[in-house]
């Protein structure tokens, strides 16, 4: 007499939704999480780091210039590769009918302008521009942009994924304070420059370890 099976493994819909989501997205969620947390432990240390810097003041572009220099840039480095993974794992671990090509493009341009952005020295305020300043700023402004366009885009899709269908109002509403932070950065100017970028980079870099963390765990259903 054949043993009773649990009708969960012989479903033919869970093997398929299992199946559906390729083993190395687990790995790869977690390399993120590790690039983003990576990226905040040095960028956190580099205030205690460079005190000739005022930390409210100084944008983090500033902290690639001189001492723990090619520091910071590894660690944009290691953020770069995380966007571009989370594209890569987040569109591939959703239903079919929640996927879109657009937050995957928007991580992979704000991924390469991070780069660009950590190659291009920036001039320190009061000395001349320089097309390597130039490069520099505009890349910066592609990386924001982009990465908040792309958390706001993905996480509107989780909305009708069965899988992450419960992720949606946390990730969509983090991702739009970050948006509305990097705005807010940019048109009040009497903020401090330092602090209030800081302050998007930090909100950008939570949204970015809550959302990796997820897609490295949950499964549509």
């Amino acid at each position: 007499m054949p043993f009773p099976v649990s009708p969960d493994s012989t479903s033919p819909l869970a093997s398929a939704s299992e199946a559906a989501v390729p083993v190395w997205t687990r790995p790869l969620a977690a390399g993120v999480q590790w690039a983003c947390a990576a990226f905040l432990a040095i960028a956190l240390a580099l205030q205690f780091l460079r005190p000739d810097l005022d930390w409210a003041r100084t944008p983090l572009s500033f902290y690639l210039v001189g001492p723990y220099g090619p520091l910071l840039q590894s660690a944009y480095g290691l953020l770069s590769l995380g966007l571009i993974g989370l594209g890569v794992v987040a569109w591939r671990s959703g239903t079919a009918q929640a996927r879109s090509a657009a937050p995957l493009l928007l991580f992979v341009v704000a991924g390469l302008a991070l780069i660009i952005t950590a190659l291009a020295e920036t001039p320190f305020p009061g000395r001349a521009m320089t097309l390597q300043g130039l490069v520099h700023g505009l890349a910066a402004q592609t990386a924001f942009l982009c990465v908040t366009v792309a958390m706001l885009l993905q996480a509107w899709r989780w909305r009708a994924d069965p899988g992450f269908r419960h992720r949606f109002v946390a990730a969509f509403s983090l991702a739009a304070l970050c948006f509305l932070a990097l705005w807010v950065h940019v048109l009040a100017r009497e903020l401090p420059r330092g602090a209030s970028q800081k302050a998007v980079i930090v909100l950008i870099g939570l949204w970015l370890l809550l959302v990796s963390g997820w897609v490295g765990r949950d499964r549509r259903a």
